[in-house]
């Protein structure tokens, strides 16, 4: 209870002083532009920024990372930013930041991956991988890192309102430190093993000491022997909860899932709410574990 007060303080703390006294005040077309490669890097510029800057993201909610092309829209759209924020390893910057830099000479790019304990991933992640596992703001411990290269960034940017950026991390922080907290109270009795369809919790899973299996094999489709392989897993380490996310087929998962006799629970890991995408998957964990003793 008392992590749940924590975030609602937090929270408040965000949504007051939403100004930052920019001369015009709240008219979003004449405010300075940011862009972010995902939704998750918005919410957390947003907390930040308040309304100094207007926040766009390159990948539209729905749109997977790995596959997206942006649109001849978005290309001109860029050219008026003042700066681009870039997660650091995924396969849309792998492929695009080169060009986007290209398109938009003037605009500053800043490296949010700066200062983050990094997974090293055993094979290249997604079509275009680094070695690097890319999904680093599924961690509370790393979204304060990302947070506060984001406040940096924002200093440079606009060293007039620092004050207000520093002011602003600091009730973002309480924000993650809260949910931090209620996670590790939620997964006290969790189940300790989850699958995934694809790998987005390694970091998830790294901070609370859980063990994520994906049903990728490779970055592509399973093989039917291999889906076979994977529910023996499930039943051999009692995996009660299969993970999927909207940006994949979910067949498979669902074959996995009926043979193990576990769960699908459909996470985002792309939403914009990184608050509440962290506590659903907790709160899943949560959930079958109570099953489990329940069963026993």
């Amino acid at each position: 209870m008392r992590q749940i007060v924590y975030i609602i303080i937090g929270v408040a703390l965000l949504m007051a002083g939403q100004s930052c006294g920019r001369p015009g005040g709240r008219d979003r077309g004449g405010k300075p532009r940011i862009t972010v490669t995902i939704e998750p890097l918005r919410y957390f510029t947003e907390a930040i920024a308040g309304d100094c800057f207007a926040v766009e993201s390159m990948v539209p909610k729905g749109s997977s990372p790995e596959m997206y092309d942006p649109s001849p829209r978005q290309l001109v759209a860029l050219s008026r930013s003042k700066a681009y924020f870039r997660v650091g390893y995924v396969d849309f910057e792998q492929v695009w930041m080169e060009r986007l830099a290209e398109n938009a000479p003037d605009m500053q790019v800043f490296d949010l991956s700066e200062g983050v304990p990094l997974i090293r991933a055993t094979e290249p992640h997604g079509h275009h991988g680094s070695g690097v596992e890319p999904h680093i703001w599924m961690s509370a411990e790393n979204a304060l890192a990302i947070s506060a290269n984001i406040a940096a960034a924002l200093c440079r940017l606009d060293a007039v309102h620092a004050p207000f950026y520093r002011h602003r991390l600091d009730s973002l922080s309480q924000v993650i430190r809260g949910t931090d907290a209620a996670i590790r109270g939620m997964l006290a009795g969790a189940s300790r093993s989850f699958m995934i369809y694809h790998p987005a919790l390694s970091y998830f899973a790294r901070d609370y000491g859980l063990r994520q299996y994906a049903l990728e094999e490779s970055g592509k489709e399973p093989s039917p022997s291999y889906l076979k392989d994977l529910a023996d897993v499930c039943r051999r380490e009692d995996i009660r909860v299969v993970f999927v996310q909207p940006e994949f087929d979910v067949r498979n998962a669902r074959v996995v899932a009926e043979e193990a006799k576990a769960r699908l629970v459909q996470v985002n890991p792309l939403a914009y709410d990184w608050r509440q995408e962290m506590l659903s998957v907790a709160r899943a964990l949560q959930e079958a574990g109570i099953r489990n003793e329940e069963k026993e």
